[in-house]
């Protein structure tokens, strides 16, 4: 999600290169429902309509009419402000939650160094999953070249 990336970028000890609503129009509406927030309901009744009772619920109606506003005004800005305008004005409309590609590198000590501080309990939740994926990848790379590194940092476990 973008806060993740933004995460990244703040705490950079890599090479990150990540989408842009900036550069190109974001086509797919891909977004993050933090799966802790299940069934959490919406105390306050004026919120509800028209996101539902849940929180979850709210944030995917929000999420959709974010996506429906951006790709109008993407449209409806284009003829007036040009294309690169038109894209990077309307991104507004994107929310923290949209999901974007993003390749990021590390030598190998950056690498320990981000599942150290990033794949811990007292990491934020979202970065905490990326940072698994990234251990779990590097763990199953074909023959296993940095089997003895990840358990001398004891990230084996």
């Amino acid at each position: 999600d973008i806060a993740s990336h933004i995460h990244l970028l703040k705490h950079r000890i890599s090479s990150l290169n990540a989408e842009s609503a900036r550069y190109k129009e974001l086509k797919e509406d891909k977004y993050y429902i933090p799966e802790d927030w299940k069934g959490i309901p919406i105390s306050d009744r004026n919120l509800q309509y028209p996101w539902g009772n849940k929180w979850v619920d709210a944030l995917r109606v929000y999420t959709a009419h974010g996506n429906e506003l951006y790709h109008q005004c993407v449209k409806e800005l284009e003829p007036v402000l040009g294309r690169k305008r038109a894209k990077e004005s309307a991104r507004f409309f994107k929310t923290y939650n949209s999901q974007i590609q993003a390749d990021v590198s590390f030598n190998m000590r950056s690498f320990a160094n981000f599942q150290k501080l990033r794949n811990s309990e007292h990491a934020q939740l979202e970065i905490r999953e990326i940072s698994g994926i990234m251990l779990e990848l590097v763990k199953n790379i074909d023959g296993n070249p940095f089997e003895h590194t990840i358990e001398a940092w004891g990230f084996d476990g």
